[in-house]
């Protein structure tokens, strides 16, 4: 009997099935989420940020299929090296990464290369046993008006998170990835944000920590589209400010204009 040829695209299937088959295999054994995905933006102002992602897997997750699990985490790695990031390792199971950016256009340009990182795609396709993290297709911009001494920014942000949909080699969906999955987005900054849910695919903030904190809860398997306004103090309007007042100042000392006139009494 001819074994049946699969088609390249059942192929892929395949293969992508058996990457999360781990874990789907840990939420019908333990109940619970696998993967804790926390992905953080911090604005301290116009100049100044940090792109922050704390992923923890579970335990029983990692003993089950350690070779994944450390081929998932290297792969993260190396993306955060790539975009002149640090890593810590809080255990075998659990990273924290932190990418340092300088404005809102370093921003998109390393949170969109970290999740569509072009030395990888190369790479897989070199070589057809080569394994990643899922595609997810990232786009984020952030629209600024300069008011001198503060800057609008309105950030929109699309994640494709279709890809972590457990899906069978003939393309039906397996497990619900809300289930194996918990992913949470933020945006910090010093003012606090307001967000707009009137856009297609568009989710609202679950929770606001002291107005300076907005977080959503993303959705896996699906497409999640984030709007948020928000203002940051801009540094080279205050300083350029604070200059115009330092040499207002030293004319006014200097020329004593404003200084009441004496008058010369004749004698």
């Amino acid at each position: 009997m001819k074994k049946e040829k699969m088609t390249p695209e059942t192929a892929k299937r395949k293969k992508h099935f058996l990457f999360l088959f781990s874990f789907a295999f840990c939420l019908l054994t333990f109940l619970t989420g696998c993967v804790q995905y926390d992905l953080g933006v911090t604005f301290k102002n116009t100049n100044s940020g940090e792109l922050v992602q704390h992923i923890n897997l579970k335990e029983k997750l990692a003993e089950f299929s350690k070779a994944t699990v450390d081929q998932w985490l290297n792969s993260i790695e190396s993306r955060a090296d790539r975009l002149r990031g640090k890593t810590q390792r809080i255990s075998d199971n659990e990273l924290v990464v932190t990418i340092p950016f300088n404005n809102g256009e370093e921003l998109a340009e390393k949170i969109n290369q970290f999740f569509n990182p072009i030395d990888e795609k190369k790479a897989e396709a070199a070589n057809s046993n080569y394994t990643d993290l899922p595609k997810i297709n990232s786009h984020l911009t952030l629209n600024q008006g300069n008011f001198l001494l503060v800057v609008r920014n309105k950030l929109s942000y699309d994640l494709d998170l279709r890809s972590l949909a457990v899906i069978s080699p003939e393309g039906k969906v397996a497990i619900d990835a809300d289930s194996l999955f918990q992913l949470d987005f933020s945006l910090n900054t010093p003012w606090g944000a307001s967000t707009a849910a009137n856009a297609e695919n568009a989710i609202v903030p679950a929770s606001s920590a002291n107005g300076h904190q907005l977080v959503w809860k993303l959705k896996p398997g699906e497409i999640n589209h984030i709007e948020a306004v928000f203002w940051l103090p801009s540094p080279l309007g205050i300083g350029a400010v604070a200059i115009a007042l330092l040499v207002a100042a030293g004319i006014l000392i200097k020329y004593g204009v404003g200084k009441p006139k004496l008058k010369i009494q004749k004698a």
